[in-house]
């Protein structure tokens, strides 16, 4: 009897034993990865750095009045309507008035003309003729439209509205006043595309656009550091540049620079290279440049530091199922990725003792500022495996309880490089005359990419920049 005693004890610790020490070890799931660190470093985000402009009218009145000074026009082939071959000079007298509305400019511009004159006269029956000089001054108004050609230089196309007389022409000969006026007036007519034409052309050589895109262009290639504590920088290829017209609007002249190309964040302790200089590209004029800029920004953290946060927050933790019938403790935590999810390797012990293997697909998400995961299950082979030998593993849903514990908080970095960006934009000299502006409005998540060593949260930072010209200058000052 006693025998059989013992032999009850020993069958009821056995059962105990078994129930509480069941182990499993599921066959490892493949690690594979779609992306390497280098590949998502260099992933690369198209935007539009969008530089308005806008500069006074009466500052283009100061800069062509500067550029447009004394003697603008000379020629020795000035021809009127029958041919004659006459010389002419013409001169700014006083300063130039500019109004505009829209795409439209008038030029009020008063000169001064010399011409050596023709004449023929027959005083007391005496044939007399020759030629004879003359000056006169006159306000012609011109009717403009300014734009920027590909090349960056500013060109009018500039024709005569009307033009009255401040002096009249005249010429004596033998004493006598001869007018003129009429003669002249016909030589004004056939000559007014000349004068027009060496306005325009001084006025697109002597004011430089195009050394302001450049500094702009060339700064947008400079890498930005957006941590010091993380290592970040923002890499911009820039690779085309775009316009909107040029138009006047409450006397402002405004339009609108995008420049184009694609955004990288890298991390790197040093300062990345900075790519040979590519040439200017020529203007595209558009009807529309849009008003937001976009970059990528990253976060990321490795497997390693990512389980050690996991395990350090579940170490200790119980898990009960069917009412207290089993306990169940996580005691490690291993991750690494299988393309788009994550593979988790819990070890546990208790009244199963061994590993599993989770899936889930890794998120970040915007508002909590932490890197989450969704869909979290077993993999197939671990499914398989505790049905057979830990079943009530599946009905206490610990996946779930798994899912809730793994967020890993990456919004420090994200802050970090948002605020470096903002410090950047709030007030940012290009150079002398030129500064940006700019703001963060937005930052919406991207997606969360996998590699073998890290796991990067890419989101977009959307907002506006502003370029402030003060006062284009003459290319020789």
């Amino acid at each position: 009897m006693r025998v059989i005693w013992v032999l009850l004890f020993a069958a009821i610790g056995l059962a105990q034993w078994s129930c509480r020490s069941k182990t499993t070890s599921p066959k490892k799931p493949m690690e594979e990865y779609l992306y390497s660190d280098a590949e998502i470093q260099n992933e690369k985000h198209l935007s539009v750095v969008n530089l308005p402009i806008e500069m006074p009218v009466s500052e283009l009145e100061t800069q062509i009045n500067a550029q447009l000074k004394g003697l603008i026009y000379e020629d020795d082939s000035f021809e009127d309507n029958g041919g004659d071959n006459l010389k002419a000079k013409v001169w700014k007298i006083n300063p130039i008035r500019v109004v505009a509305k829209d795409s439209t400019f008038l030029f009020e511009v008063p000169l001064k003309i010399w011409v050596n004159a023709g004449y023929k006269v027959s005083p007391l029956g005496i044939n007399l003729s020759g030629y004879k000089d003359t000056e006169f001054s006159i306000r012609i108004r011109l009717i403009s439209k300014i734009g920027i050609s590909p090349n960056w230089k500013l060109h009018t196309e500039t024709y005569v509205d009307s033009y009255d007389w401040i002096s009249e022409p005249n010429v004596k000969v033998a004493g006598i006043r001869i007018p003129i006026k009429g003669m002249v007036s016909r030589l004004l007519n056939h000559n007014f595309e000349k004068i027009t034409q060496a306005i325009d052309n001084q006025v697109a050589g002597g004011i430089e656009v195009k050394k302001y895109v450049e500094a702009a262009w060339n700064l947008a290639r400079q890498p930005i550091l957006l941590s010091k504590e993380f290592d970040t920088w923002l890499v911009v290829t820039p690779n085309a540049i775009i316009m909107t017209p040029l138009l006047v609007t409450n006397n402002i002249l405004r339009s609108s620079i995008g420049i184009k190309g694609f955004t990288q964040t890298i991390t790197s302790a040093v300062k990345p290279a900075v790519k040979p200089a590519p040439k200017l590209p020529d203007l595209t004029i558009t009807d529309k440049v849009t008003s937001d800029f976009r970059i990528g920004l990253i976060s990321l953290i490795s497997y390693e530091d990512a389980a050690r946060m996991a395990t350090a927050r579940l170490a200790g933790q119980k898990y009960s199922f069917l009412g207290g019938k089993y306990n169940v403790e996580v005691s490690s935590i291993e991750m690494y990725g299988q393309n788009e999810r994550l593979i988790i390797k819990a070890g546990l012990q208790g009244s199963i003792s061994g590993s599993i293997y989770l899936k889930g697909i890794p998120y970040y998400d915007p508002k909590t500022q932490q890197l989450s995961l969704k869909d979290l299950d077993y993999d197939l082979d671990t499914r398989n495996t505790i049905v057979k030998t830990a079943g009530w593993l599946l009905q206490g849903k610990f996946s779930k309880m798994m899912e809730k514990e793994m967020v890993f908080p990456v919004g420090s970095q994200m802050n970090e490089a948002k605020k470096s960006v903002q410090q950047i934009l709030a007030n940012y000299k290009v150079t002398d005359g030129v500064q940006i502006k700019g703001t963060l409005l937005e930052i919406t998540p991207d997606k969360v990419y996998l590699t073998p060593k890290h796991i990067y949260s890419v989101v977009f930072a959307q907002g506006n920049i502003n370029l402030r010209v003060e006062g284009l200058r003459s290319f020789d000052q």
